[in-house]
C-alpha cells in the first residue's frame, strides 16, 4: 500500500520515496523532497530532445549511456544501504560511463555529466541545491541549459572538487568537453 505524498516537515530516504504514488515525480535532496511539478515545456521537451539525440548519436559505439528523465539517480553520501539514501534526483539527461551503477532501478553513484535544463519554476532548486549536491557528490560535469537565453553553461570540478564555470555556449556555437575528445554538440540544432 503505498503511502501519502510527502511532507516537508521530516527527513525522507529512497526508501520512502519507492512507497510514494506514482502520479506524481519527485526528487529527494539532503532528505528534503521536492516535486517536480509542472511538466516540462514544449521548448523544453524539444531542447531534451535534441540533445538526447545529439549526445546518443555521439555515445552509440562507446561505453558510455545516456538516459533522459524519468531516470533514478542515487547520490549516496558514503557507504549507506540503498533505501536510507537521501538523495535521488532525476535530470534533464544524464551520461554514464562506468556502467557498473546502473541497476533496474536506474543510476547509483556519479553519473559522468548531468544536464539539467532550467525553468522559471526549478530555477532556485537546479541553480543552487542541485548544483551544491552534484559539486559535493563529485559530478565531473554539470551543464545548465538556459532556455530564454538560448545558452549552455558548464562547469567541471577543479582540483579541489569545487565547480568552476569552463564554458558558456551560445545558440551558434558548438559545446564540445574535455571529457569526451571529438563530442560536438550543435547548438543551433538544440535551440
Amino acid at each position: 500500500m503505498s503511502m501519502s505524498a510527502p511532507k516537508p516537515d521530516r527527513e525522507y530516504t529512497y526508501g520512502d520515496y519507492l512507497q510514494w504514488p506514482d502520479e506524481k515525480r519527485w526528487e529527494i535532496i539532503g532528505g528534503v523532497p521536492y516535486d517536480m511539478s509542472p511538466a516540462p515545456s514544449r521548448k523544453h521537451q524539444e531542447i531534451s530532445g535534441e540533445l538526447f539525440f545529439q549526445l546518443r548519436s555521439f555515445f552509440k559505439d562507446r561505453s558510455c549511456r545516456v538516459f533522459a528523465a524519468p531516470f533514478d539517480v542515487r547520490l549516496p553520501q558514503g557507504d549507506e544501504q540503498d533505501e536510507d539514501i537521501t538523495n535521488v534526483v532525476q535530470p534533464d539527461l544524464s551520461i554514464i560511463c562506468d556502467l557498473d551503477k546502473l541497476d533496474e532501478r536506474g543510476c547509483k553513484g556519479t553519473p559522468a555529466v548531468v544536464i539539467e535544463i532550467i525553468s522559471p519554476s526549478t530555477a532556485k532548486k537546479e541553480l543552487n541545491e542541485k548544483f551544491n549536491l552534484y559539486e559535493r557528490s563529485a559530478i565531473p560535469e554539470y551543464w545548465v541549459v538556459f532556455p530564454g537565453l538560448n545558452v549552455i553553461v558548464v562547469y567541471s570540478l577543479d582540483d579541489e572538487g569545487k565547480y568552476q564555470k569552463t564554458g558558456e555556449y551560445a545558440a551558434n556555437q558548438v559545446l564540445t568537453s574535455p571529457l569526451f575528445p571529438g563530442l560536438e554538440v550543435k547548438l543551433e540544432e538544440v535551440f
